[in-house]
């Protein structure tokens, strides 16, 4: 049966055409995503969607869409798709990563330049008659100091366009290497020099938990007087309460914004103010980034609905069709030891090295390595996948290492993930068992197994008597119920390792109380 795409939203004429090329019906609506009810009514008729950030794909949707088997989103962001409730279903959803970086970093620059003069005020003025040429004194970039906070991709072309108009550029991101450092030609710094030294302040980070407000009101009470704030990546990241306070008391001489928290933003207190310039996310708004991200998912969409090769996914791995039964749950367990870790990594990362054992070793290592990273990825930097991870963690200067040896213990299969910062070395292996599930096995050279629990509770401790007791108690008296409880020790007396699944999040003020029990060293909560 001939394959059927629904494109929603806006897709150039090309895209559409390479679809259609390939064999698949498609039925071009561009405005149907701006009808629930009749995009509702309609996509229980097609195996794939293609769409921009105007269709809503919600719960409801999916729940009609007894045939969809893949959604393409046209760009990066996909926070318009609810994508647990489309891999419940068992539907792909893909992105375009890598096609809008150059718009992205340049509209960033735009910002910082018409910021940096006022432009926008002086042309609402002289279109108004006047010629208030004294009234709108400017800064120059020149030898002024940038900070980037996140120095991905996007990041790092604004580094580069900055250093061509010869300013001074400093970057935090914990993923960042000295050596990825030294290649752009930017100073590797903490995020507290950011705020310190900069004359502007520029985003290109995901919006996560740890970025969430990263710019607030303690970060903006640090910085300069009359410092510049540029975001054009995601709405949240600054405090917008704490912003509009520090621009009217004037420590933060103007600001300009691509986002905000709530978008469409029709009205907002930061709108009128005279040192706000602000546009209507147009980060990736240039026909170039159109029409290649537009291009990019007709291809993809098409190789999947075709071959069911699988490239940028989300939400499942990228294994051909003949491999993915066999592999597939050892593509869960590499991701999941990379989580592991990740989730317990605070510094920025220097190497990856992935161990397989056993039968395991025979597979298709790459798509596992890949998966790995990009567990290892994602608690710091959001949605990245395995096809983006290699990437990611090669534009990082991650230095990633795959060994295999015939076997490992008493164990068909094993993989052990290590990972390594400037200050430590963490390392986690697992298997899987014949029920298909993937279990952790070891920690940290400490023999203990347990499962991946949706909430986890991690500890490390000195082997001491009390300690069980005591943290059993402070859950309970939470009335946080324990589901599983495992322990491991290199000897009596000494380190130990205690992983706990919970069935529900752990409170911080729990996490204070525990990490102050005296045989504790270490507390962190895990989520799988």
């Amino acid at each position: 049966m001939t394959p059927r795409v629904l494109v929603s939203d806006k897709l150039s004429e090309t895209a559409v055409q390479i679809l259609r090329d390939r064999g698949i019906e498609v039925d071009y609506k561009p405005d149907l995503g701006k009808d629930k009810d009749a995009l509702l009514a309609a996509i229980p008729l097609y195996d794939g969607l293609a769409i921009r950030s105007a269709t809503k794909v919600t719960t409801k949707i999916l729940e009609a869409a007894k045939n969809l088997k893949v959604i393409g989103r046209a760009g990066i962001g996909v926070d318009n798709v609810d994508i647990p409730a489309a891999s419940a279903r068992g539907i792909v959803v893909m992105n375009t990563p890598f096609g809008n970086a150059v718009t992205t970093a340049e509209h960033a620059l735009s910002m910082m330049m018409a910021l940096a003069r006022q432009i926008p005020q002086a042309n609402a003025s002289t279109h108004a008659g006047k010629w208030e040429k004294n009234r709108f004194m400017g800064v120059e970039l020149y030898n002024k100091t940038l900070g980037i906070i996140g120095c991905g991709n996007i990041g790092s072309i604004v580094a580069d366009r900055a250093l061509g108009l010869k300013m001074k550029v400093i970057a935090y991101d914990p993923f960042l290497s000295p050596e990825r450092a030294i290649g752009i030609g930017v100073e590797k710094v903490e995020l507290d020099d950011i705020f310190r030294r900069c004359d502007f302040i520029t985003l290109h980070t995901p919006l996560t938990e740890k970025t969430r407000n990263v710019v607030d009101a303690a970060a903006l009470a640090k910085c300069k007087k009359g410092v510049r704030i540029i975001n054009c990546a995601r709405g949240g990241l600054v405090s917008e309460d704490a912003l509009y306070d520090a621009l009217k008391s004037g420590k933060v001489a103007g600001a300009a914004l691509d986002v905000f928290e709530t978008e469409p933003a029709s009205t907002h207190k930061l709108f009128g103010l005279e040192n706000v310039v602000a546009t209507p996310h147009l980060g990736a708004s240039t026909g170039e980034a159109q029409e290649n991200v537009a291009l990019q998912v007709a291809e993809q969409m098409a190789d999947y609905l075709i071959t069911g090769a699988v490239t940028n996914a989300l939400n499942m791995p990228s294994i051909s069709a003949d491999e993915a039964p066999r592999l597939r749950p050892f593509v869960a367990l590499a991701e999941k030891l990379g989580s592991f870790a990740g989730q317990l990594t605070d510094g920025p990362i220097t190497g990856v090295v992935i161990e397989y054992a056993g039968d395991v070793g025979e597979m298709n290592t790459r798509a596992l390595t890949s998966a790995a990273l990009a567990g290892v990825l994602q608690p710091m930097l959001g949605t990245v996948n395995m096809v983006s991870a290699p990437i990611v963690a090669r534009e990082r200067g991650i230095k990633v290492d795959e060994t295999r040896q015939t076997q490992r213990g008493a164990y068909e299969t094993y993989i052990r993930l290590t990972v390594r910062t400037e200050q430590i070395e963490r390392s986690v292996a697992g298997t899987v068992f014949s029920d298909g599930k993937p279990r952790i096995i070891q920690i940290k050279g400490i023999e203990l197994e347990s499962d991946f629990g949706a909430h986890m509770l991690y500890v490390t401790n000195q082997d001491k008597p009390g300690f069980i007791g005591a943290l059993g108690m402070l859950l309970g008296n939470a009335k946080v119920n324990i589901a599983t409880f495992h322990l491991g020790r290199h000897s009596a007396g000494n380190d130990a390792i205690c992983l706990v699944q919970v069935d529900q999040p752990v409170p911080s003020l729990i996490l204070e109380a525990v990490q102050r029990l005296p045989q504790v060293r270490q507390v962190k909560t895990l989520a799988f």
